[in-house]
Parts: C-alpha cells; structure tokens; sequence
C-alpha cells in the first residue's frame, strides 16, 4: 500500500476516535463554563458571557457526530464521506475561531462589567433577598469581603443598619467566634471580591482557549489528511485500498 494513503488513513481513524474524546471534553468544558456563569450570574450580567459556552457546547455534539461519521467514511473508503467529513471539519474550525474572538472580546469588557455590577449587588444587600444570597455565595466560595476590600461594606446602608459590620460570610471558615465586626480582620477574609471573580472568570476562559486552540490544531492535520487521501486516490482506479490490506 502507498505509504502516503496508509498514514492518511491511520491518521484519519485516529483522528475520528480523538473527535469523539474531545467532543466529550468539549462538552464538559461548555457545561462547567455555563455552571460557573450561573452561580455568579448576579455579578456577570452580560448574557453574551455564555456566548462561548454554547458555541462549545455545540461544537461537542457535532465533534462526536462527525467522528463517527470519519470512522466509517475511512474504513468503508468513500470518497463522498470524506469530502462530507472535510466540509465539516473546516465549518467546526471556524465556529471554534469565532469563540475564540468572542471570549477576547469579552475578556476585554469584563472588568468594568463586574466592577458595575458587583457595586450594585452590594449596595442592595438586605441579608435576605436573592441579590444577598448571591453576594453570601460569592464570599463563602471565593472567600473574599467587599468589592475591593472588606472595608468597602462600610459605604452600603448594611453595615450603617448594622453597627459597622459586615455579613457574616465574610467570615473565616474556621473561625466560630467571627461576628462580623470590621475592627476585627484577622476574624475576617480581608480580599475584595471583584480581583478574585475576575481570576476565576479569566482562569476558566485561559484553560477553555488552549484546549479549543488544541482542538483546532487537530483538525487541521484532520484536514490535511483527506486532501492527501482524496487527491492520492484519484489518480488511482479502484479508488483506497483497505487499511489492513
């Protein structure tokens, strides 16, 4: 056999098993993105944030498809399969370099977009509406006080209503004794909480562009290998010859 259409079509059978592997990566990436937007939706009020996510998410479901559809379209040596297989492997690429413009451009507005949002959320905490139990979340998991810093509860009408204090979520994990007093910060997480969401935020977009840009990559040499096959195979008249022959 050729040697040129034996490692195309080795490289297309694997290619089409990792297709199916990184439709589930994909698709868990897309679903952790959604899930972290949901529980901090209070703070991130630009829908557009899940933009990304969904595209990935999308992107997962036709990975896995056209997977299978590159295995059999190798193996069963159909040229219109391969073809097919191309077209959509190139339409996944773009759709992935459309995410990965869309997360820049969201990367570039979030700063102003949390500090915005992240102000207002604050200045409404009563202790009990949804608006607060959302700022208790956000500072029990990220274990951060205030938008800056702990001290900036000091301008919302809580701590005035509250002799100087601030919720208790601020509080230390550890700490029992914490009641919230700000003339006590060793009982208190003392770091405002819009540096370290923004972190978070930035953190998972990081992790979720290298693995699309891996992806990407995997589709070009994809690409490449059935322009290899195709244009090898039609100079030949019985077409591929088949992989263990």
């Amino acid at each position: 056999m050729d040697c040129g259409i034996f490692t195309s079509k080795s490289v297309l059978l694997f290619l089409s098993l990792v297709f199916c592997a990184a439709g589930a990566a994909l698709a868990y990436i897309g679903t952790y993105v959604i899930h972290s937007y949901i529980n901090f939706n209070s703070f991130i009020q630009d829908k557009y944030a899940l933009v990304p996510a969904a595209i990935t998410i999308g992107i997962s479901v036709v990975m896995f498809v056209i997977g299978l559809v590159g295995c059999c379209s190798t193996l069963r040596e159909s040229k219109c399969g391969l073809c097919f297989f191309f077209l959509v492997i190139m339409m996944m690429f773009a759709a992935e370099v459309t995410a990965l413009v869309f997360s820049s451009i969201y990367q570039g507005k979030i700063s102003g977009d949390l500090q915005r949002s992240m102000n207002e959320s604050f200045s409404m905490y009563d202790g009990q509406g949804t608006e607060s139990k959302g700022v208790d979340y956000l500072q029990t998991q990220l274990q951060c006080c205030g938008v800056n810093y702990f001290t900036s509860w000091s301008n919302t009408t809580w701590s005035s209503s509250q002799n100087n204090t601030v919720p208790l979520s601020c509080c230390k994990n550890s700490i029992t004794q914490c009641t919230g007093r700000m003339d006590q910060p060793n009982l208190l997480n003392v770091m405002g909480c819009e540096l370290k969401l923004k972190s978070l935020i930035e953190d998972v977009w990081g992790y979720a562009t290298l693995v699309i840009q891996g992806f990407a990559i995997v589709k070009f040499f994809g690409m490449t290998s059935v322009c290899v096959i195709t244009c090898r195979s039609g100079n030949r008249r019985r077409g591929y010859q088949p992989l263990f022959a």
